[in-house]
């Protein structure tokens, strides 16, 4: 801590030459739209309850947390082979620093158990998953590469919960949701392969009855959280036949009843990018005693809801990357003096703040949008089921992409003193590269937003609905808007069928997925607009809509040099602090 104080002091003693970082800032504090959205989807009393937990974890998000995620993204994991008696024992070794950050997310927000286990933080019940999501939001600002074992921890104990049978959840279903640091077990989800990745049915991990259990024979090739206490995983009983229908689900502990560790070996730990404070590693199965979980022929089923909540899990967190990036952006633009005067009283630095703010604030309506149609979802409403299956990719598929050229042009924004690595932006790019790569690449999420979500089950429908039914429910957003607003639903949903509608038009996936988020986030943002203004006045998040509308669905002379007067007023009244009314802003959206 002591050389951030360092910069601290050296800031103040020269203004304007020296750009502060995010040091000190409280992250739930500075973003007024967080707190606008859980507004919104969240109950009265439980936003009442939640907030001041959103502002303890905010503060030590941006500073003491903060530190520890730097220390130990510096400091990675090592494996040992044998303990120090000699014993062929694995254990990996992790920096204090990241010991700390465990304690947090587990421990004193537990946030891993939030929407499975009552009693977390004083609530009785258990927390939607808007509110779930709001914690995993700020913690993934400071912290990325522990965002992976809570959510697998989660995806483990639902999993358990939904398909496992009595014997096992009595077993093991508590020691995944205590935030008791001594009972605690740490969930993984083992699937990579090296036959393939995305295409799991090529699996050829190997399960042999034995009695009560299975034994498991093979390897897995990309096995994050590579030491966790109980692990999901899929493969293919002796006799079962090829393809997904073949596989099964297994829970696979890391210690045997006897205490003696399970007969798997961590083979190396991987040498990351990104995400380097999280142990991930190479596993070989040598007859690991594992339990069947669910039905043996609905394996690839029942971890594909674990992978779709992690899907959505990974849009809020690169959400995250690109809020702390905006942050970083915002400070530096307002302190920096270049050429006489802030960086964000240059022209061009406010164009290139504004293409960081617009994906920024896309992603956070879209991930919020996303968890409160799970939230409906699992309240039985079978519309709000259709909805997720395609807002779920959409989310996963841009989100993470819009993550890497915002954590990009942020670091820029600071310039050549960004590119090293004692500032937050350089860890920043490198986590932002795994989103679009974990839990399917772009590719295979697009397609499975096409040719599954629209071709196979019809989601588009819901989403039309949906997006129409806010618009309606946006009275106060002017008439005009709202019906460019709609023709927009209408053409992006004629285009995603026509692309799903033949497996000639598959190269289309990408943009008809991409166009399909962008029209859902300005119909979003809109609708949000509404609301905000209803609570205190403020319509701003309308002008983003109209930003979305202009530089994400439109396609003009490339050759044109623009009018920029509506387009600074926009800038203007986005980047500046007081509210804007309905009226004014109807305007400038006009």
């Amino acid at each position: 801590m002591q050389e951030r104080s360092q910069n601290r002091i050296a800031n103040s003693d020269r203004p304007g030459l020296l750009a502060p970082d995010t040091s000190g800032m409280n992250f739930y504090r500075t973003d007024p739209a967080l707190a606008d959205l859980l507004r919104i989807h969240l109950p009265e009393a439980l936003f009442r309850h939640i907030e001041p937990h959103l502002d303890r974890l905010g503060g030590l998000a941006g500073g003491h947390l903060d530190e520890c995620a730097r220390l130990a993204d510096r400091h990675v994991p090592v494996l040992h082979q044998r303990d120090r008696f000699g014993r062929d024992v694995q254990w990996i070794e992790y920096h204090p620093a990241y010991r700390e950050l465990e304690r947090a997310a587990f421990g004193e927000f537990g946030i891993h158990a939030m929407s499975l286990r009552k009693g977390i933080l004083g609530w009785p019940d258990k927390y939607p998953v808007v509110a779930k999501h709001a914690f995993t939001f700020l913690f993934n600002q400071t912290e990325f590469g522990l965002g992976c074992p809570i959510n697998v921890t989660d995806g483990c104990a639902k999993l358990l919960s939904n398909f496992g049978s009595e014997t096992l959840k009595a077993k093991y279903l508590d020691g995944l949701l205590v935030t008791d640091m001594e009972r605690l077990t740490q969930g993984g989800q083992f699937m990579t392969e090296k036959e393939g990745g995305s295409d799991v049915g090529t699996l050829t991990t190997a399960a042999v009855a034995e009695g009560d259990h299975w034994r498991l024979h093979g390897e897995k090739w990309f096995c994050s959280n590579a030491d966790a206490k109980v692990v999901m995983l899929l493969a293919r009983p002796e006799g079962a036949g090829p393809g997904t229908r073949g596989v099964g689900l297994f829970l696979m502990p890391r210690t045997l009843d006897d205490g003696s560790p399970n007969h798997y070996r961590i083979v190396r730990l991987k040498d990351k990018l990104g995400t380097r404070s999280m142990a991930s590693g190479e596993i070989k199965l040598e007859g690991a005693i594992a339990y069947a979980v669910g039905k043996l022929d609905r394996g690839f089923v029942q971890m594909a809801e674990m992978v779709n909540s992690s899907r959505l899990s990974n849009g809020v967190k690169s959400t995250a990357l690109m809020r702390r990036a905006w942050h970083d952006a915002m400070t530096v633009a307002k302190n920096r003096v270049v050429f006489g005067g802030r960086i964000i009283d240059l022209p061009l630095a406010r164009r290139q703040l504004m293409k960081i703010t617009l994906a920024t604030e896309q992603a956070l309506s879209m991930s919020f949008l996303t968890a409160d149609a799970l939230d409906r979802a699992e309240a039985g409403s079978q519309d709000a089921a259709l909805l997720l299956r395609i807002l779920t990719p959409t989310l996963k598929f841009r989100a993470t992409r819009d993550a890497r050229k915002v954590c990009g042009d942020a670091m820029e924004m600071r310039g050549g003193i960004g590119y090293i690595e004692e500032f937050a932006t350089a860890r920043l790019l490198r986590d932002a590269h795994l989103g679009s790569i974990w839990e399917g690449t772009g590719n295979i999420v697009a397609i499975d937003a096409l040719k599954r979500a629209v071709g196979r089950h019809g989601a588009d429908s819901a989403l039309a609905a949906d997006l129409h039914a806010r618009l309606d429910d946006s009275a106060g957003v002017p008439v005009a808007f709202r019906d460019r607003l709609r023709g927009l639903i209408d053409a992006a949903i004629g285009f995603a069928r026509k692309v799903a509608s033949h497996s000639d038009n598959e190269a289309e996936a990408r943009r008809a997925t991409g166009l399909l988020y962008h029209v859902a986030s300005a119909v979003a943002l809109a609708w949000e607009a509404h609301r905000i203004h209803e609570m205190r006045g403020d319509a701003r998040r309308l002008l983003l809509s109209r930003l979305v509308i202009d530089h994400r669905l439109s396609t003009g002379d490339p050759f044109h040099l623009a009018d920029d007067g509506k387009q600074r007023a926009i800038t203007d009244a986005l980047l500046g602090e007081p509210a804007l009314g309905m009226a004014e802003v109807g305007e400038l959206a006009a």
